[in-house]
């Protein structure tokens, strides 16, 4: 089974998957951030590598897919290949960021991966304001993060307000701005029977 959390910039994706595979014993994968070989440079220099970056995450993300397609275990990801497509690469675009050229070049190979793969068994969305994802960012004082604008951010939350408002799959919003799982225990209780209720009759939970 696969289990996917999304959600912007600072939301809280990577704390919550490590605690919810604590929690039921999954498989957690992880968005690859610190060995990433673009990252510093993109926020350099957004529009020079914006295209290398999203073709790394888009390669990544597609090998974790067709690796939890094949697991027998539940797997939970931190973030999912779609926001890549559907989130940062049109935010990217829309922002002259990156060219009509290299965003249609990309789409097209995202089109071409997601014939093979299917949807989420759950998708669990984190949705945050943008002050929310700014504290977050700020206490967690990535140095490469510093140079993130604003518009960036709320370009990224419209996108993703947007996305989800269409998604037909199985989904699970969370407003991270009141439900704070990370440190509190009574707010991840709140999370786990969410999931709970979500999945009862799909699958065991534990």
């Amino acid at each position: 089974m696969h289990i996917a959390i999304a959600g912007n910039i600072g939301s809280g994706k990577t704390t919550l998957t490590k605690m919810l595979a604590a929690h039921y014993g999954w498989t957690p994968t992880f968005e690859p951030v610190d060995f990433n070989p673009y990252l510093a440079d993109y926020y350099e220099d957004m529009e020079r590598w914006s295209f290398n970056l999203q073709v790394y995450f888009l390669n990544k993300r597609f090998k974790d897919v067709l690796e939890i397609a094949k697991s027998d275990k539940v797997i939970i990801q931190d973030r999912t290949i779609y926001e890549d497509a559907r989130i940062f690469a049109p935010n990217l675009h829309d922002m002259g960021l990156m060219s009509t050229r290299d965003f249609e070049n990309y789409s097209d190979l995202f089109d071409l991966m997601m014939s093979l793969v299917g949807k989420p068994d759950l998708l669990i969305y984190l949705r945050s304001s943008i002050p929310n994802l700014i504290a977050q960012i700020q206490k967690r004082g990535r140095e490469y993060e510093k140079s993130i604008r604003i518009d960036y951010l709320t370009g990224l939350n419209e996108k993703y307000e947007n996305w989800i408002r269409d998604y037909d799959g199985n989904l699970l919003i969370v407003d991270a701005d009141t439900v704070k799982f990370g440190n509190n225990p009574a707010d991840f209780e709140q999370v786990t029977n969410m999931i709970d209720a979500q999945l009862f009759g799909l699958f065991p939970a534990r």
